[in-house]
């Protein structure tokens, strides 16, 4: 039997076949889980409706894919409507994943201390408390003993240079799937987030993701650069029932590098 069959489920934050969240339905679709989307809204101004088409055109060939709708999460009414579309389709779910973040991009160039007040509440609104409303306006529809997974990064751990605000957003998300745990515990949901090493994705790019491509290399224990497959495979493990038993963790999918001390091999570059 496939991992998710008979699992209904709700993917926030496909932005194009580069996602985490992409490779993560993916995973879910291909053993046999169903799943409704949500993509950026568009401006109803422009008629090419690019974030839309972007993501309807990923999820042509999978039957699994049952319905894409938009989604700013800065809009409590877009939530509920979401949730009442999740209920129409499905009824309730097994999973839900959250692989939503975001900062301006000029206060990620800026130094942390740097940091305009109106970003800062733009950026925890987007990056974090966009996971606790959708949490909690899912709770009708989530089943007990379902899975919830959140995207976060290194840099919410440990000051990662040019990762800046976004850092401190990831801190604080971190912090909010623990206390989401706890408030959903008793009905067997459970909460969880993903930490991936470096990737190419549109919210990498934005973060400088390609300088640390090469640091990663040199530095994790497995001397390597991680692939979104393996993100994929982790993400789906922790939506699924082989998961059953894990909750308010922070699974590193990194090569090892969080676990280093010290840079590791990189000295032997250094010496040479």
């Amino acid at each position: 039997m496939s991992l998710f069959a008979g699992k209904r489920g709700l993917i926030l934050g496909v932005a194009n076949e580069n996602s985490i969240a992409w490779a993560i339905a993916q995973q879910i679709m291909n053993q046999g889980g169903e799943c409704g989307f949500t993509h950026l809204p568009d401006n109803p101004e422009d008629s090419r409706q690019k974030n839309r088409r972007r993501v309807s055109k990923l999820l042509e060939g999978y039957e699994q894919a049952k319905f894409l709708v938009p989604l700013d999460v800065q809009q409590d009414d877009q939530i509920r409507q979401v949730m009442e579309t999740t209920r129409e389709h499905f009824g309730k779910i097994d999973f839900l994943l959250h692989s939503i973040a975001f900062a301006d991009r000029q206060d990620l160039a800026r130094d942390t201390i740097e940091t305009s007040r109106s970003g800062f509440a733009l950026a925890m609104d987007v990056s974090v408390y966009s996971l606790i409303a959708v949490c909690n306006a899912a709770r009708e529809i989530l089943n007990d003993r379902a899975a919830i997974a959140a995207m976060t990064y290194f840099g919410g751990e440990k000051c990662v240079p040019g990762y800046n605000v976004m850092g401190v957003c990831k801190a604080a998300l971190e912090a909010s799937v623990r206390y989401l745990a706890y408030d959903l515990g008793p009905r067997g949901i459970r909460v969880n987030a993903l930490s991936a090493g470096p990737v190419r994705t549109l919210a990498g790019r934005a973060a400088g993701v390609d300088e640390m491509l090469k640091l990663y290399e040199w530095m994790a224990p497995m001397g390597r650069n991680i692939t979104h497959d393996e993100v994929g495979r982790c993400g789906a493990f922790l939506l699924s029932d082989m998961s059953d038993g894990v909750t308010g963790e922070i699974l590193h999918v990194d090569g090892g590098y969080h676990m280093m001390g010290s840079p590791g091999r990189l000295l032997d570059r250094v010496r040479q």
